[in-house]
């Protein structure tokens, strides 16, 4: 019998779909990463109102997207490349660089798709780490440290983090970028949450560099993951191989949804202030909650819609096993930090995008279950 491709064999199922998919209908799901809010009315009306022929269209988006997107970057359209989603960008950028047997260097913790895309083109995932002394925010020293490793080929940034909500600041993202440049390393920065803030506004690496490749989408700020529509923006040499990649994986983003997104993206002062008033909200269920029931003070995190939520003591050694009893016993979904690297192991995911009815009823479920040995 035929077997599947050997690079497969690395790859396991995504534990936090596991998590979230074995809950029972009562569990309060606290797990997944997505808005749970409605598409915003400017991409459901452009979805409506689409008509006439539904194409192919250019493999790099459309020119009424590339050209709003740029404005976004303060690039021009030829610096940008749309795609289907932000992951399907990282995807066709590693793809398009990196060898097999070279080396990319990510965040520890850090979001877990950046290892598995780096297993499927044979490179070995290596890791910076992101800690509690720095408020699990970009040290540009501690990643500064590693870029002699051998046959380092690329660096991902994600700012604000998924899954610690942590930021960087832009002297820290001048540094990288400096760093990089001069090694020759392909820098990607992946700033999907960037526009979820809570307080301060975030920095983009645009803001302080032209070197490396800035990755987005539709999926978080705008309110449309399943629009699947992202993008990378940068200069065009480094866009070009990506492109090939890009044009035979996926030919191109669904023209549908580029219209959605050009919408949102026209409307995106309402839609953006909707989307962070509506977490601030959240926010503040959630800390009034955990202050209530487990008497904990939290931080807001930089941006996204994160908590990094610590652990007791004794789910130290299996926040697994911790974090499965939650979910069949308490009826909560977390997911255990562990999942986005050993930086993790002393904490839990906790997505607040959650109503604040369910955020003030899970952190109750869970009270006893931070009090038992």
């Amino acid at each position: 019998m035929i077997r599947p491709a050997s690079r497969l064999a690395a790859l396991k199922p995504s534990p936090i779909r596991a998590l979230s998919e074995g809950a029972g209908p009562d569990a309060i799901p606290l797990g997944l990463g997505e808005p749970t809010w409605a598409l915003p009315e400017p991409g459901r009306k452009a979805l409506a109102a689409f008509q006439g022929i539904c194409a192919y269209g250019p493999t790099v988006g459309f020119p009424e997207l590339r050209k709003a997107i740029a404005a976004r970057h303060d690039a021009m359209p030829d610096e940008v490349l749309v795609t289907t989603g932000s992951e399907e960008a990282l995807f066709s950028l590693l793809h398009a660089w990196v060898e097999p047997g070279d080396a990319i260097l990510m965040s520890d913790p850090g979001f877990v798709a950046y290892q598995s895309i780096a297993t499927l083109a044979g490179a070995e995932a290596i890791t910076y780490p992101l800690d509690a002394a720095h408020r699990f925010r970009l040290d540009a020293e501690a990643l500064i440290e590693k870029l002699d490793a051998p046959r380092l080929k690329a660096v991902i940034l994600n700012h604000p983090c998924n899954p610690t909500g942590g930021g960087a600041d832009a002297v820290s993202l001048r540094r990288v970028a400096e760093a990089c440049e001069a090694r020759g390393l392909l820098l990607i920065s992946d700033e999907v949450y960037k526009e979820l803030h809570l307080t301060t506004p975030q920095p983009s690496l645009r803001d302080v560099s032209r070197y490396g490749v800035v990755t987005s989408s539709m999926s978080k700020g705008w309110g449309g993951p399943g629009l699947r529509v992202g993008w990378m923006v940068g200069d065009p040499a480094w866009l070009a191989p990506a492109r090939t990649v890009h044009a035979f994986a996926v030919t191109t983003a669904a023209l549908p949804s580029q219209r959605a997104a050009l919408a949102l993206l026209e409307a995106s002062d309402s839609v953006l202030a909707e989307a962070r008033a509506f977490l601030r909200e959240r926010w503040t269920a959630l800390s009034s909650a955990l202050k209530t029931h487990l008497n904990m003070d939290a931080a807001p995190p930089d941006g996204a819609f994160y908590h990094w939520m610590p652990l007791p003591p004794f789910a130290h050694a299996d926040p697994m096993a911790f974090c499965l009893r939650l979910r069949d016993e308490a009826k909560v979904v977390l997911v255990p930090g562990i999942v986005f690297g050993e930086g993790g192991r002393a904490f839990a995911r906790l997505s607040f995008a959650a109503s604040p009815d369910q955020l003030s009823e899970g952190v109750r479920r869970l009270a006893p279950f931070w009090e038992r040995g």
